[in-house]
Parts: C-alpha cells; structure tokens; sequence
C-alpha cells in the first residue's frame, strides 16, 4: 500500500502539477478503481488537494512536510542574502541546485522580469553534462557517478552540447580543480553559465550557484568573481574555512 501512495505522489513533478485520476492510473500502471481510492485517501489526508476541474494538486501538507528537509532548507536560507546581492547586482537568474541520483535538482531561483526564459524552474532538474551547475556538481560526485554520467547517454540539447565523453573528462577535470564552470549555449541556445561549488564544513561539495545571463549580453569572465565570492560566503555559514581540503564524492 504504502508504495503505492509513493508512486501516485512520485507522479507530481515540473511540468506535471496538476493531474486526474486518469493520468495518474496511466503513470503509475494501477488500475483506475485503485487509483481513484487511494487519491481520495491521499486527498482526505491533506497530501493532495483537488482542484474545481477534478483535477489534483500536491496539497499544502505535503509542501509543509517538504520545507522541513534539512539540507535543501538550511541551504536555501543560507544561500538567500548572497543570492540577492547577485541578483541585485546582475539582474540575471541566480539559481541554487543539488546532486540527486545523476540530475541536479533546482532547490530556490531569482529571476529578473527581463531575463531570458528558461526551460526549467524550481523544483525542476537539469542534466549534469550540458548545465552550469550540473557540471560542477558532476566534477566532485565521485568516480562512480561520473562514469556513470559519461557511460549513459550525453543528450545533445543545442549545437553547442559536448558530448564526447574524453572532451567532458577534461572539463569535469578542470572545474573539480578550479571549482567552477562556465557554459556557453550548451543548454539553451542563446543562454550562458557561470557557476560555483558551495562546500560544507567537512570539505564535501554540498550545491553549486551559478548566474545564467543571455549569450553576448555579459562576459562570463566579468561575472565569475561575484559568483566566486558568493559561492564562498555561503560556504563559510556552513562552515567551510580556507584550509579544508574540498573532498571527492
């Protein structure tokens, strides 16, 4: 029963936030009678909550539930004053993101009115190969989860994508050394990277910030030493101090 429940919530995701029994009976393979009584447990529950078409929505008890994971709210309660300050400064995006599985998982964003539209959002996931955090959270993963990476399938998103694994090596390489990635078109056409690792106490890279800004509008290289510093800043409330050796994995 109770990976059922899981696999009826585990449907919800960006781009998916509002779903019928229908749609939730076709994602999760259960029949439609057990579809429909278990939302209506989940919904009596406060887990969903149903909208005037009939259609559901992840309900207020479940978001509840959610802010209260330790690692993605400390974080983005110690990420906002110095995301601001970029944001303020830049009026570009500045988003915050963490390694889950092999994706980087889009936990708090500022966005400018004017700033270039982006195919994801908060709560969304971007690849590891191709994204301005994604490589810097790919770099420090860990041998295994890097291999991984380059032994799957690298997806071309633009023309601009690196996709040869020997190429990715080198990059992952150079950004593990410097803790930084710049990324040009590779996601998005006409979108740039600039992004940081954030380090805890121990040396483990826990996030990684980056600024996405319009290609030609600002020069990475202008923008990278703000986004350094902020990275920095953010590791020191989580207790990083110069000195600590940044770990691998």
């Amino acid at each position: 029963m109770s990976s059922r429940l899981l696999d009826l919530l585990f449907s919800f995701e960006p781009g998916a936030t509002e779903l019928s029994v229908a749609d939730l009976s076709r994602r999760t393979g259960l029949p439609h009678p057990t579809t429909r009584r278990l939302v209506i447990e989940l919904a009596k529950a406060g887990a969903l909550e149903q909208r005037a078409d009939g259609r559901f929505t992840v309900g207020i008890r479940l978001w509840q539930l959610g802010t209260l994971a330790p690692l993605t709210e400390s974080l983005r309660t110690t990420a906002q004053p110095f995301m601001e300050d970029l944001y303020t400064a830049l009026h570009q995006h500045v988003q915050l993101a963490v390694l889950e599985g092999t994706e980087a998982v889009i936990i708090d964003r500022l966005s400018a009115p004017r700033a270039l539209g982006l195919v994801s959002r908060v709560g969304g996931r971007l690849p590891l190969h191709c994204s301005g955090v994604g490589k810097v959270l790919l770099s420090h993963a860990g041998t295994r989860v890097r291999q991984d990476v380059l032994d799957g399938e690298l997806r071309s998103y633009t023309p601009q994508t690196v996709t040869d694994p020997q190429i990715l090596r080198r990059e992952l390489a150079e950004c593990r050394r410097t803790g930084t990635a710049m990324v040009r078109g590779e996601m998005s056409n006409g979108a740039d990277s600039v992004a940081t690792r954030i380090l805890d106490g121990d040396g483990r890279v826990v996030a990684s910030l980056s600024v996405v800004v319009r290609s030609g509008s600002v020069r990475p290289q202008t923008v990278l030493p703000s986004v350094i510093t902020s990275g920095l800043g953010i590791s020191r409330r989580l207790g990083w101090r110069p000195g600590v050796k940044v770990r691998d994995g």
